[in-house]
């Protein structure tokens, strides 16, 4: 069965209580990102939402990883805070010009979240898709975009997505509704429902699930039980984001690695 890449990973990788915990103890604070980079294969990087990084960050940050980790980025919140989306191009294009390029081949999607509250219009959806660029400086970008409002759950959405090549984002285990439909040639995954009551966030049940959700997407097929909105994509491979985001952020690396151990003895 052939398969687009698998990238899995959580969101950041500074965060005090995995220290000693997910990080070796006196592990030094900038070694943590090597050391992500040697036990899972991406990550979401969420400080890009809230502040413009260096070149040099992301140049540094390239050469810390092996060559198969991905970083996913935050869009910055200046466009997708917008009353009128369609008025984001000028922050939007700031931001893909900020020197992200020089994450070079480790650069995956870029994920424009929206604020919960906003909803769905039509124009204003298609006419926000239209300004996120293809490319940048001749590196190519991928897009993604966060809809955390139900109204974005319909045909229509999933269409303009699809026309677009814009990945909606499967938020899952959390109180937003679930968007299965893949609409590129890659899914972008958020999985948010880590507990305390497992020492890796989910039951086995539950990351024998999600394993299997995530090779089939991969395979090309879609998972049967969550939740689809437009009409049937192409079966062929694509590539899968998948990052456990939020819940209990403790045990967050933990889930991760099991979903990696568990893909890769499929293989």
């Amino acid at each position: 069965m052939a398969l687009g890449r698998i990238f899995i990973g959580v969101g950041g990788w500074t965060f005090e209580p995995w220290r000693g915990t997910y990080y070796p103890e006196k592990l030094a604070q900038k070694r943590e990102l090597a050391h992500m980079g040697a036990t899972m294969t991406g990550v979401e990087v969420n400080g890009t939402f809230y502040g413009s990084q260096k070149p040099e960050s992301f140049r540094k940050w390239h050469d810390e990883v092996p060559e198969t980790f991905m970083f996913a980025l935050k869009g910055t919140r200046y466009a997708t805070n917008k009353k009128v989306l369609a008025e984001a191009g000028e922050s939007v294009n700031r931001f893909t010009s900020s020197g992200i390029v020089e994450l070079k081949d480790k650069l995956g999607p870029i994920n424009w979240q929206l604020a919960a509250t906003k909803k769905f219009d039509p124009d204003d959806f298609a006419a926000f898709l239209k300004l996120l660029p293809a490319t940048q400086d001749g590196t190519i970008l991928r897009h993604a975009l966060e809809a955390r409002h139900e109204s974005f759950a319909n045909a229509e959405a999933v269409a303009l997505a699809r026309d677009n090549g814009v990945a909606l984002i499967t938020g899952a285990d959390a109180e937003y509704k679930v968007i299965a439909d893949p609409t590129a040639d890659f899914v972008y995954l958020r999985l948010q429902g880590t507990t305390e009551d497992h020492e890796k966030g989910y039951s086995d049940k539950d990351l024998d699930a999600w394993a299997d959700r995530i090779v089939t997407y991969a395979s090309g097929g879609v998972p049967d039980d969550l939740s689809r909105f437009g009409s049937p994509p192409a079966e062929t491979p694509r590539d899968v984001f998948a990052f456990v985001i939020s819940g209990f952020k403790q045990n967050n690396p933990a889930a991760a690695m099991a979903l990696i151990e568990r893909i890769n003895n499929r293989n």
